[in-house]
Order: structure tokens, then sequence, then C-alpha cells
């Protein structure tokens, strides 16, 4: 096994986890920068033209690092599909696979549900729809929450803010409540 082929496997917790938490140490050694994703939205919006007050400020000066930033994700990713494909993906575990399988998707060898993740589902409503109303609730949540997963949970926690802390917390029940919840309602066999 080549050094290729030791960077195509998914990595573990203990190799990837401390990379992410060098992040904080690292923005502030950069000048005391903030991690998180989130805000980009609003810089994208404020290089624009606009009359909303909400998005007329000096993006360059607050966002234009984080636009990089996010600009190197989307990047980083796509050389990583091209130059990097996992030759396997984790395994899900026998529970979620029961679980998956009792509502009807299969995952035939895939990671990924097919019936969830594969290119037909942009064509049926419900997915659309979905998409829609998670992608807005989202949106709406992060601009509240002051941030998103990324912000609170890397940086805000490692600064030891409180309400970082609530919303982790809430990010996690969230989570829970759809995962336990509202996804075996919404592909019940025979449901909505």
């Amino acid at each position: 096994m080549d050094f290729l082929d030791v960077l195509r496997q998914p990595w573990p917790w203990w190799v990837s986890g401390p990379l992410i938490g060098l992040t904080v140490p690292a923005l502030l050694l950069l000048g005391n920068k903030a991690f998180g994703v989130s805000s980009n939205l609003r810089h994208a919006c404020a290089m624009l033209p606009t009359k909303v007050s909400f998005f007329r400020y000096d993006w360059r000066r607050q966002g234009g690092w984080n636009l990089m930033f996010a600009a190197g994700v989307i990047a980083g990713g796509l050389l990583a599909s091209q130059l990097l494909p996992a030759t396997s993906g984790p395994e899900p575990a026998a529970a979620t696979t029961a679980a998956l399988e009792g509502l009807g998707f299969s995952l035939s060898g895939a990671f990924l549900p097919p019936e969830l993740f594969g290119s037909g589902v942009f064509t049926q409503p419900l997915t659309l729809a979905l998409l829609l109303l998670g992608g807005g609730l989202v949106g709406f949540g992060a601009r509240w929450a002051g941030g998103c997963t990324s912000g609170h949970a890397i940086t805000g926690l490692a600064s030891l803010q409180l309400p970082s802390l609530i919303a982790v917390f809430g990010f996690f029940a969230g989570g829970l409540v759809m995962t336990h919840v509202l996804f075996p309602l919404i592909f019940a066999p025979g449901g909505a």
C-alpha cells in the first residue's frame, strides 16, 4: 500500500480531530480570526449592490479571508475527489442499514442510499420541498444562532463561549429529532 492509497482511506478520528482542533490556534496566530462558514453567504451578498442594510458593510475587511477559505474548501474537495478518489467508504452500522432497509432504502454496497442521494431525487417534489425547507431552516438557524456548527463547535467551544455550548446542544438535539422522529415519519412505508 503506497502513500496515495493511505490518503484514499477514511482518516481515523485521532488524525482528523487534532488537525481540525489546530485550526483554532492557527487562526488566532493569523490575526484573531474566528472559524466559520455560514457568514460567507452574507459576505457574498454584500459584494453585490443592494439597498438592504444588513448586507451593506465593508465585506473586504470583515470577510475577505473567510471567502478565500470557503473557496479553498470547494477547490480542495474537487481536487481530492479527482486526485484521491476513495477506494472504499466507511461501512454503515448494521443497525443503520437495517433501519434504512426497513424504510425502503437500499444501500446495495453504497454508503449513501441512491433513493436519497442519486441524481433522480431532484425530480421528486417531496425531495425538492425538503431541500428547500431544510436549507431555509439551516440558514435561518445559523443566522439566529450567530454562526454555524463549525463556527460554534470549533471556535466557540475552544474559546469557552456559553452561547456556543448552547448552540451545539441545539444542533445535536435537532439532529437527534430529525434522525429518530421526523425522518422515520417522512419516509415510513405508506406514510407522507
